[in-house]
């Protein structure tokens, strides 16, 4: 059975990625914003719908609204919630209608997860499967676009 949705701890990926937006606080929109167009490419690349789930008492004041969309959902906890509950009860929830995976560094909420039936991913071995299905991609891009372009050169 394929995947049905892959569900993200987002700030636990965030401080495991610090590549993506560099000069900016983990905690802060540029970040959050530049981790959605990482997984948004993705997302394009495999089509496997992902929700992100960021810590918070709701988007904190003056966040822009994020993109979301049932491709690329974006949540954020509410008081008294944390993103660990929403995502336990996502996988909870979704997994009859499939395997889910679940992308966090914490140790428990993965083994919780795993105890679920679910699959759960390190941040680090997800970014290394995200950088890898980006790179074939891109590869497969140059290639379409040297047929296209060999197609209608002019003779």
């Amino acid at each position: 059975m394929a995947l049905v949705r892959i569900l993200i701890d987002g700030y636990s990926l965030l401080h495991g990625w610090p590549e993506l937006a560099p000069n900016a606080a983990r905690h802060s929109h540029q970040a959050r914003e530049a981790l959605l167009t990482r997984l948004t490419r993705y997302r394009d690349a495999t089509s496997v719908p992902i929700t992100v789930f960021f810590d918070g008492q709701g988007a904190p004041m003056g966040t822009p609204k994020l993109p979301s969309s049932h491709a690329l959902e974006v949540l954020f906890s509410r008081a008294g919630q944390t993103a660990d509950d929403m995502i336990e009860r996502t996988a909870y929830r979704i997994r009859a209608y499939g395997e889910v995976l679940v992308v966090t560094d914490d140790y428990a909420e993965r083994d919780t997860v795993i105890n679920m039936g679910g699959f759960a991913a390190s941040c680090g071995s997800f970014i290394a499967q995200v950088e890898a299905a980006l790179a074939e991609m891109n590869v497969d891009l140059k290639h379409h676009n040297r047929r296209e372009i060999q197609r209608f050169r002019k003779p």
